[in-house]
């Protein structure tokens, strides 16, 4: 991600003189005494290895994907670490598609264990569990036990800016990508089926027209070759708003990054913020998107498509395009290529499919059922630094990886050539658990050799570089008030706008009804979501 503005954002902003001693020292910054210290805080070494003088045992609520194995304790990377650390951690896996429904019933009995582990803690809690003391305030513990972190906060002033509560607390570890590692913001890009396009004597699709006639030539060619019409032109991982996200970038929406702001960006000319769904040129990409699926273009059970389902489809050679992580690590699937950013009817080209470097701000959670924080924040601090993160990613020098005479690591043959057929993410699975994401770390091209690594991964981010959103916003943190708002009426009108573009896509709903959803979808406090997002947005840009 070279030379755009978007590194240009993440190393903005002025910078601040010691930028955690402002968060310490008073209970208003986060200075009060987290659960813990005293004896725990006796027990825990200053720097390097073991962790604690005396064994700790902590428990994690984790979620896990389909990509990783059954029990973290088994792997390498968690053997090894609890040897090197002292401290012996249970991980007490939840699925990701039962995940937020397990957290917010342990959340709110009370059942919750010592941290919340890549368990995707949405910003909302982090303010509500963290001004209730459920959630630990990190600012200082942060400042004496997270050397790692500490860099990165000083490196990136967003970063702070993204973790930190309108409170002026911290109260997660994130997961965070470097802001010059494009695929990794992408992580899932649309790939086509080189090798059928070929067959079909097509082009690289360059337009959404072009893409159609692609998907229809795909659908009625039978280019598998198995004399069934079983193809599926377009599927992908988490729905029918991947694909929509993606070709909305093709009418201009989203500019300002469209998965962490799918509803608002800013007006083409720059003046004002815009809650984009309810424009009319959006009723336009509804309508194409309409028309790929009743034309049975568009994967039929892409409303409720799993990942393992996915997968298997593609394993069988059924895909014509998707979205995936990469079709040869995640599907076993050879002779595909990325795409770009698609030009629309109206010259709009927008590469928009791309994540915030803080991809989850609350990827790892500390609780005040935790009686070692101190100690936990060390264990979690190792994996923001190069020593722990190479260990976390690519296990032990010689055993999982080895290292080439110009620095660059690479994994042993075992796990890239896999003898008995297995995919580069189901070899890794075996030693560590970072396949599926949503882990809680600091993710740099150089140690983190997953399939974004890969050379058809890093062709397809130059591709979305040439059109790839020039200001893209982080998330934004909203005060108690305005997040009561974004969970009552501001959840009501996100619920009523994906239901009524699924109908409107799948058929069910008419769009001779437009005019009368968007009447109906702005007196639900439009005009009240657009003043709180402008609020946060001052907040963010240092307006106010």
């Amino acid at each position: 991600m070279k030379a755009n503005k978007m590194t240009a954002l993440t190393m903005s902003a002025v910078l601040t003189l010691g930028v955690l001693s402002g968060c310490a020292g008073s209970k208003e910054s986060g200075g009060n005494a987290p659960a813990g210290g005293g004896q725990s805080a006796q027990n825990v070494n200053p720097t390097g290895m073991p962790i604690v003088k005396e064994p700790v045992k902590l428990k994690f609520f984790t979620g896990k994907s389909p990509q990783t194995g059954n029990k973290f304790e088994d792997t390498l990377v968690w053997k090894e670490y609890a040897k090197q650390s002292g401290i012996d951690v249970e991980f007490q896996l939840v699925p990701f598609e039962s995940l937020t429904e397990k957290r917010n019933l342990a959340l709110a009995s009370g059942d919750y264990p010592d941290a919340f582990y890549s368990a995707r803690v949405p910003v909302a809690d982090l303010m509500k569990y963290g001004s209730q003391g459920v959630f630990v305030k990190l600012n200082d513990l942060i400042d004496k036990h997270a050397p790692n972190l500490k860099k990165l906060l000083e490196k990136y002033p967003d970063l702070k800016k993204g973790l930190t509560m309108p409170d002026g607390n911290i109260y997660s570890f994130p997961s965070f990508y470097s802001p010059e590692f494009l695929p990794m913001l992408i992580g899932t890009p649309l790939w086509i089926n080189q090798t059928w396009l070929d067959k079909l004597n097509m082009k690289e699709p360059e337009t959404t027209e072009e893409f159609y006639a692609y998907l229809k030539a795909v659908k009625e060619s039978d280019p598998n070759g198995n004399g069934q019409k079983d193809e599926i032109p377009l599927s992908g991982m988490f729905g029918i708003q991947t694909i929509q996200r993606y070709i909305g970038g093709a009418w201009g929406f989203g500019n300002r990054g469209a998965v962490a702001h799918p509803y608002v960006d800013m007006d083409p000319d720059g003046s004002k913020l815009r809650f984009y769904r309810l424009d009319p040129k959006y009723k336009e990409v509804l309508q194409y998107m309409n028309k790929l699926y009743t034309e049975g273009l568009i994967d039929k059970e892409i409303f409720t498509l799993k990942d393992t389902a996915l997968y298997a489809k593609g394993e069988k050679g059924l895909l014509g395009a998707a979205f995936v992580p990469h079709p040869q690590a995640v599907m076993n699937q050879k002779g595909y290529v990325g795409l770009g950013a698609l030009k629309g009817p109206h010259g709009d080209q927008l590469f928009v499919s791309v994540k915030n470097p803080i991809a989850w701000p609350g990827a790892f959670v500390i609780t005040d059922k935790n009686k070692h924080p101190e100690a936990t924040v060390r264990w979690i601090d190792h994996f923001y630094g190069d020593e722990g993160a190479t260990f976390y990613f690519m296990g032990q020098k010689d055993v999982t990886y080895t290292q080439k005479p110009d620095g660059q690591l690479e994994y042993v043959d075992d796990i890239k050539k896999n003898p008995n057929g297995l995919t580069l993410d189901q070899a890794a699975a075996r030693h560590f658990t970072w396949p599926g994401g949503s882990y809680p770390g600091y993710v740099q091209e150089k140690y983190f050799k997953g399939s974004e690594s890969l050379p058809e991964s890093i062709e397809a981010g130059k591709k979305a570089s040439k059109h790839l959103v020039k200001d893209m916003w982080y998330s934004f943190n909203f005060t108690e008030e305005e997040t009561a708002f974004m969970n009552s009426k501001g959840a009501d009108i996100h619920k009523l706008i994906t239901e009524t573009e699924a109908n409107l896509i799948n058929g069910t709903a008419s769009f001779d009804d437009w005019d009368k959803y968007v009447a109906t979808v702005q007196k639900m406090g439009v005009d009240q979501y657009l003043n709180i997002y402008r609020a946060a947005y001052e907040r963010y840009s240092g307006q106010k």
